[in-house]
């Protein structure tokens, strides 16, 4: 028996792998005709502005729809039911936010980053400095939790048990290698391709992502007769916690009795999450380069649209790939595969297609499910690395060192070689932190977003005496803030181990220096953000109106659009 079962587990392996490499040729393939179209800043920023507004939906809901989201929230729902769910809907409110307020007004004043609009009318070297090291900041965060979790995924989904090798490899040097593979493929795709290679490599992950959650979840109603009710009793039978599976405080919000105090700072901690998703997303720099990529505003709003649509049949499909992989998989086959519940759907996958047609169709849905998940991540990756290297080179090296005076040619140069440089960081932090539980900083970065860039897009856009000095602190103070009271919370440093002796914070056991109570700091460092800019404004005697006024007249028509916005 035990070699029919490696003999099969060697067949798994073998199919993650050809789908693996299949998947990576294609993508390389795209980015090679990607480079043969970019010549200008244009095309390399922004592709061209070439996009229609359905390519940059599903653009936009590629980026968007990280390996946190397909991962993290169907193993949230599997394991909490109800309040995994809450992550889905704060995530799809969100857009709500980047359509009204921010889409059309951003895509009609800016050129190619989020810094274009905020320093339109003020002081540009400060504020495109402040601008640049929010992306950075954000950008590393986001890329440092997506790349740890492509190594673990990588060793995870090769089967690779303690003390076995794969191709020569252990778990850990799986680890590693994963990890290297998606820098080096994230760097290549930006360098090479630019923002073209990089949106059609998000394409091709979205209807990807899109057709594996929906034939999963189409297999799993299929098994109870496309009941969805009564895969939901079975997945609360299946569960730790039985009816309450179904009924909010599983996961957040936890009422703890006796306690008042805990209690308060756990509801406190939810408000807190929900306003960092809802709020963050419309701040998040690889989310705002996106619709620079289109014609015209019109087209933008129509991006949005098309990727509010995209993100919520997924997030829906979610619920029924969470449920599913509770009733079908069960509480305790995820969680011995995973604590965090993170292999949920690839489980799921294995499971169906063992129902449906045997061990061999159980090994090809989850290869096809784990490439899936390789997608999503070198897509968002991608995404990330062309934010940043785009700021670097435009907001940092063009305007703040050159002041405006590099040419397009020695622009799009050192926005590759920032590609490189910020690949090679997070590769280089990725390795080191890749036994920590980072899975924090994908939250810390929506954080950081809501509370620096949203008030100071939104201040520039709409408020006449809004300055250089207001938008300097506010940026400043909204990272420093949010960044500083996550260290000193407990995610960071003494919130102890769980049932199974798994440490719950990022230090040791023993080191505990926290004393800020809640573990996500949007509900104070968004209005501290805020705050600062409006403090930083009305103690400086700067003022533009006239260029407000042109600003008001670009954001509202697009006149101008395409000109450099330095002056």
């Amino acid at each position: 028996m035990n070699v029919i079962a490696q003999d099969a587990t060697n067949q798994e392996r073998l199919i993650t792998v050809i789908l693996f490499a299949v998947l990576i040729a294609i993508t390389l393939g795209v980015t090679v005709w990607a480079s043969r179209q970019t010549k200008s800043a244009t095309d390399f920023h922004s592709g061209g502005r070439g996009f229609t507004g359905i390519q940059n939906g599903f653009a936009i809901g590629g980026d968007y729809m990280s390996a946190a989201s397909f991962l993290g929230i169907a193993g949230t729902i599997a394991l909490f039911g109800y309040d995994g769910f809450l992550y889905s809907i704060g995530f799809l409110v969100a857009w709500l936010v980047a359509l009204l307020l921010v889409a059309e007004l951003l895509r009609n004043s800016g050129r190619f980053t989020m810094a274009d609009v905020v320093s339109y009318r003020m002081r540009q070297r400060p504020v495109r400095t402040a601008a640049s090291v929010s992306t950075l900041t954000v950008s590393i965060f986001y890329l440092l939790a997506q790349m740890v979790g492509a190594g673990a995924l990588v060793a995870l989904l090769l089967g690779i048990e303690e003390g076995e090798t794969y191709l020569g490899m252990s778990a850990d040097v799986a680890k590693i290698v994963g990890i290297v593979v998606v820098g080096i493929l994230m760097v290549t795709y930006v360098s090479f391709g630019g923002m073209t290679g990089t949106t059609w490599v998000q394409i091709i992950k979205a209807v990807m992502l899109m057709g594996g959650a929906l034939l999963v979840s189409l297999l799993v109603l299929s098994m109870y007769d496309f009941n969805f009710g009564s895969l939901m009793n079975d997945a609360a039978a299946s569960s730790a916690a039985g009816d309450a599976f179904l009924e909010p405080g599983q996961r957040y919000g936890v009422e703890v009795a006796g306690d008042a105090w805990q209690t308060m700072v756990n509801k406190l901690d939810l408000i807190s999450l929900g306003l960092a998703l809802v709020l963050g997303t419309a701040g998040l720099p690889h989310i705002l380069i996106r619709f620079y990529t289109v014609p015209d505003s019109k087209t933008a709003r129509k991006s949005v649209n098309w990727a509010i649509g995209i993100i919520g049949t997924f997030y829906l499909l979610t619920l029924i790939l969470g449920f599913g992989a509770a009733a079908v998989v069960g509480h305790e086959a995820i969680t011995e595969q995973n604590t965090a519940g993170n292999t949920a759907a690839p489980q799921l996958a294995q499971a169906v297609g063992d129902h449906f047609g045997g061990d061999f169709w159980g090994a090809v849905m989850l290869a096809f499910i784990a490439a899936v998940a390789f997608a999503t991540i070198l897509s968002t990756v991608a995404g990330l690395t062309i934010a940043s290297s785009s700021s670097l080179a435009h907001d940092f090296y063009n305007s703040v060192l050159r002041k405006g005076q590099a040419s397009e040619q020695e622009e799009v140069r050192v926005a590759r070689f920032a590609a490189i440089g910020v690949g090679a960081i997070s590769i280089v932090l990725a390795v080191f932190a890749q036994d920590l539980n980072v899975a924090f900083l994908v939250a810390l970065a929506f954080a950081i977003a809501a509370s620096a860039n949203l008030p100071t897009i939104l201040l520039s856009l709409f408020w006449k005496r809004f300055n250089t000095r207001g938008a300097v602190w506010g940026i400043y103070a909204g990272l420093i803030s949010s960044v500083g009271l996550v260290f000193f919370s407990p995610v960071v440093s003494g919130k102890g181990v769980d049932a199974a002796g798994n440490n719950l914070s990022l230090f040791p056991e023993s080191v505990d220096f926290s004393w800020f109570p809640l573990e996500n700091p949007g509900l104070v460092s968004i209005p501290v953000g805020l705050l600062f800019a409006i403090i930083g404004t009305l103690t400086s005697n700067e003022s533009d109106p006239k260029r407000f006024a042109k600003l008001q007249v670009r954001a509202l028509t697009g006149a101008g659009a395409e000109r450099a916005t330095t002056h």
